[in-house]
């Protein structure tokens, strides 16, 4: 017997996504319930202290196979990670918090910093960003809307 919870809004395994506290007005996500923690696409990253907090200023790319936009922006960090990949290899991430918008809903996830320029989506959506916030229908994508005219 499966038991019935709240109804929570269902998205397919990418969807269009913005990271409005990093200026990213929209981003291709690949949902990936194999990765703990979500990760994106930064590059030339360089750490500052301001009022007492460790920051990061870095750079995004948005758009798959287009490096003809550049993001520059800052978060604080919260910590340092050692996150390990798909391929069994660790790395210590910086790891930031951000507010993530996807169709009309919006919540504060994690977030390492990884250059991602092989792979092929700038960003992956783990599961716990997910968690309690959305379903999943692995068979679908783009169940809240599709943005702009990027694929």
């Amino acid at each position: 017997m499966v038991r019935q919870t709240t109804a929570l809004p269902t998205i397919g395994w990418r969807e269009w996504v913005s990271l409005p506290r990093l200026g990213v007005e929209q981003i291709k996500v690949k949902v990936d319930t194999g990765a703990r923690t979500s990760s994106l696409h930064a590059f030339n990253l360089e750490y500052y202290r301001r009022s007492g907090q460790i920051y990061v200023h870095f750079a995004i790319h948005p758009f798959q196979r287009d490096d003809s936009e550049i993001i520059e922006t800052s978060a604080r960090l919260l910590e340092k990670r050692r996150v390990r990949d798909s391929g069994g290899k660790t790395t210590l991430r910086p790891v930031i918090c951000t507010p993530l918008r996807i169709g009309s809903l919006t919540w504060e996830i994690e977030l390492t910093l990884i250059n991602r320029s092989e792979m092929g989506f700038r960003m992956l959506l783990g599961r716990q960003a997910v968690r309690n916030q959305l379903l999943i229908n692995p068979g679908k994508s783009y169940l809240l809307g599709k943005k702009g005219v990027r694929k």
